[in-house]
């Protein structure tokens, strides 16, 4: 129950529905306990009827005691079948209130778990968007949903049935045990005798429970993960036609989820019956006890009907305790696997809501990196300087550290070593949301939304901000604006999942258009024309010519025809800066990027030929 003590804040904020429903259950509890009592009057009634013409006479000194005397004047002058016909109707009438006050209870309490549901999924998204990429790296994206989703459903649970039903058993207990006190002591202690053996079992039962509602629940993710990974790599499944093997491994994720599943369900299914059992034996003890009593004079027959209504009434709700129980277990081991993801700390926090006016001057000074993950090296003192308005191309080997630059100018990670500098100040020092909205940031890995191509484009801007032209304008510079008005729906075509039905040039244009439309004061480009055809590449890089005048940009590239009118080069090679200068100054240099730029220009050669 430790993990849960996270909500009590949420019971805190929607407290008054939580005692306006508390009020509403010991309500309609009242109105179940009144209707045992009449059916005890009905049985003494009937019992007492030999030659009655009136009900009055048979109304002992009980019945003003538990505050049925009412009755007693409604019921003068009245036969035995009238007063039958009164008793039964104001039965119907007390389930009829009953059954009001229980829709008002469950219009607060429910609608109070599902006000906490959404709170809790907020904050945890919240939370999500707020952690580093560190953090995405660690934890696949299967489990990741699976906390805000299942696991968020199954603390509802708790929240609304879990603490209604809970409330609902303690009121009836109080209320049914005090009645059954007031009536015979001896007979309610043999009637009760059987729980306490209930709630021992419930104790042993519950922590096993609890256990194995653990394992269910990673054995959930772990599911989740590999039909969210079948979904997204479904082009690879069937170029290689896998289908059969995919299959496969997911009815063993599958079996290990339903044996786990069973396991948890037998012993559920273990906990009901038992229970249902000592009820049973309340009920004979009842039955027992009870006629030995009133064949003694110590109490009425009626008495006995009184007690086995009283008992089954709390069939249900303790029968409900094991089903609580469970419901709360579960609750426990979804809050303690929501708890961790939301007790990460980000490594990367703004220190500040400061505005910030940038020039775009960038500077690393030494810098090194290491991947915390994989404890791979991918920058080792680095040190260069780019200033407001010049262009930054970087050029090396896969695994060089080129798309590391990138991430640590965007501050996705912080060097290890050393600083990285934006106008003379440290980028841990600056407002970090403000640094990010004046970068346009077009990754390697180019990603699109399941959405229309035009708010791919203006991707967060407010629709009021930006209009038609804006996005063409950028479309245009991009040189995607004649393929998008080919298609029939022009900037309305909806592209499915990360833009699958878009080419990869295509893709990565959409994606360069996203980049220019707010026209940041940093370009960065991380090798985002590796699809395009040279002809393409070639239109782009003239068009991002006037925009990028004013503007700092970083190319990253393994095209040197891509960089070659960069201001300054650096060539990078296992983390390390080995060669930097212009695009004439690395040739007379004869050394790695004349070597490259010497194959580049045969295969181009040879392509042509």
């Amino acid at each position: 129950m430790k993990s849960l003590k996270y909500l009590n804040k949420y019971l805190w904020k929607y407290r008054l529905r939580l005692i306006v429903g508390i009020l509403f259950v010991a309500v309609s509890n009242v109105f179940s306990i009144f209707p045992a009592q009449i059916i005890r009057e009905a049985f003494d009634a009937v019992a007492q009827s030999e030659e009655l013409s009136t009900i009055t006479d048979s109304f002992d000194q009980s019945t003003t005691n538990d505050g049925l005397s009412f009755i007693a004047s409604l019921a003068e002058g009245m036969d035995l079948t009238q007063t039958i016909l009164l008793f039964a109707a104001l039965i119907f009438l007390m389930a009829l209130m009953k059954g009001i006050f229980t829709f008002l209870t469950r219009q607060t309490l429910i609608i109070m778990s599902r006000l906490i549901e959404y709170d809790l999924k907020n904050e945890i998204y919240a939370h999500y968007q707020d952690l580093n990429m560190a953090f995405y790296k660690r934890n696949n994206t299967g489990d990741i949903m699976n906390r805000i989703s299942e696991d968020v459903s199954r603390v509802r649970m708790y929240l609304g049935p879990g603490i209604m039903y809970t409330i609902n058993l303690i009121a009836l207990f109080i209320m049914v045990v005090s009645v059954m006190l007031s009536i015979d002591v001896e007979l309610t202690l043999y009637a009760l005798s059987p729980l306490p053996i209930l709630s021992i079992l419930i104790y042993i039962v519950s922590s096993r429970i609890n256990k194995k509602s653990e394992v269910v629940q990673e054995q959930l993710s772990k599911l989740s993960t590999f039909s969210q990974e079948s979904f997204s790599g479904i082009r690879i499944i069937k170029s290689f036609v896998k289908e059969k093997y995919m299959f496969r491994e997911l009815d063993k994720e599958a079996e290990d989820y339903k044996f786990k599943n069973l396991d948890l369900v037998k012993l559920e299914a273990f906990f009901f019956p038992i229970m249902m059992l000592l009820i049973g034996l309340s009920t004979i003890l009842t039955v027992y006890i009870g006629a030995m009593k009133t064949i003694s004079g110590d109490i009425s027959a009626g008495n006995i009907a009184e007690f086995i209504i009283y008992v089954n009434m709390l069939t249900w709700p303790v029968t409900a305790l094991g089903w609580v129980t469970s419901l709360v277990q579960r609750a426990a081991a979804s809050q303690k696997r929501i708890n961790e993801f939301l007790e990460t700390k980000s490594e990367i926090k703004n220190p500040t809501e400061d505005a910030l006016d940038i020039q775009g001057k960038i500077a690393f000074k030494n810098v090194s990196f290491v991947y915390p993950d994989t404890g791979t090296k991918a920058l080792n003192n680095v040190s260069f300087e780019v200033k407001a308005g010049e262009t930054l191309a970087i050029i090396g080997k896969t695994g060089s550290g080129k798309s590391t630059i990138a991430d640590l100018i965007c501050r996705l990670y912080d060097p290890n070593e050393g600083e990285v500098l934006m106008d003379e100040k440290a980028l841990d020092q600056l407002n970090l949301n403000a640094l990010r909205s004046e970068i346009g940031y077009v990754p390697q890995e180019v990603f699109l939304f399941s959405d229309n191509i035009e708010n791919n484009i203006s991707f967060g801007i407010n629709a009021r901000e930006v209009d038609s032209s804006r996005i063409e304008k950028a479309a245009q510079m991009a040189v995607i604006h004649k393929n998008i008005v080919q298609f029939p729906e022009k900037y309305n075509t909806e592209l499915g999942e990360r833009g699958i039905t878009l080419s990869g040039g295509q893709k990565q244009r959409i994606s360069i258009a996203r980049a220019l439309i707010d026209s940041p004061k940093i370009l960065i480009l991380d090798d985002c024309l590796s699809a395009v055809d040279t002809e393409t590449e070639e239109l782009i890089l003239n068009n991002l010519k006037d925009f990028i005048a004013d503007k700092t940009a970083i190319i990253i590239s393994h095209r040197i025809s891509s960089i070659k009118h960069a201001d300054q080069i650096i060539v990078l090679n296992e983390g390390k800066i080995i060669e930097r200068g212009t695009h004439q100054e690395l040739l007379s240099l004869k050394q790695s990027y004349y070597e490259t730029y010497q194959k580049q220009l045969l295969e181009e050669e040879a392509s042509v030929a």
